[in-house]
């Protein structure tokens, strides 16, 4: 029997039924090579599961983690021994245009740790930047360290967002809904304010 998800987390309920913490593996692991793949949503998902006792808290976080570690350095390994002509070539099967590569590294060329760290908060960064780091042959060493902080935070906040949100999930992604727009737009003028106070900064600096 499945944990009641509403909305768009229902859609993951037989994949946690029939598979547990390899789903979140397998759909954690492969988003990190850059296919298109609800992986923040299967961590709540799974969050959502731990707080009603048909998985345990855990294991879903180490599952979380090492398939997201796993899979950004998979990502790594085809970026740096495939090269370009590879991800070209086969990465708009996977959504993996030309343009959004080109601004992923751009954005890596500037501030590679923080697209490695801060990166899986944003989609397109989140399915690129292990590929990016690669083909950037960024230090493998350098890379696997800032890529398992930014995973472990990645993976515990929308992990224990789950959990936490336990049985009251369904009135949650009600008001989401409702309000998610405004909440969405809030977030945007931060970013903005925070992206714009370093470009002044630096310009004052320079």
């Amino acid at each position: 029997m499945s944990a009641q998800l509403p909305g768009i987390f229902d859609t993951l309920a037989p994949s946690l039924d029939r598979y547990g913490y390899a789903a979140i593996g397998v759909l954690v692991g492969l988003e990190g090579i850059g296919i298109p793949l609800p992986g923040q949503l299967i961590l709540i998902a799974g969050g959502i599961y731990a707080a009603s006792g048909h998985l345990a808290l855990i294991p879903v976080l180490v599952a979380g983690l090492l398939a997201a570690v796993a899979g950004d350095n998979a990502g790594y390994a085809i970026g740096r021994y495939g090269g370009r002509e590879l991800v070209l070539r086969f990465g708009p099967y996977v959504l993996l245009t030309p343009d959004r590569l080109a601004r992923t590294e751009r954005f890596f060329a500037r501030r590679g740790h923080l697209v490695v760290s801060i990166g899986r908060f944003v989609d397109g960064l989140r399915q690129a930047s292990g590929i990016a780091a690669g083909l950037a042959r960024m230090n493998w060493r350098r890379y696997l360290a800032y890529n398992a902080l930014g995973s472990a935070v990645w993976v515990t906040v929308w992990v224990l967002a789950g959990y936490l949100a336990g049985n009251h999930i369904e009135t949650l992604y009600a008001a989401f809904q409702r309000y998610g727009i405004y909440l969405l737009a809030t977030c945007a003028a931060v970013a903005f304010a925070v992206l714009a106070g370093l470009a002044m900064r630096r310009r004052q600096q320079a």
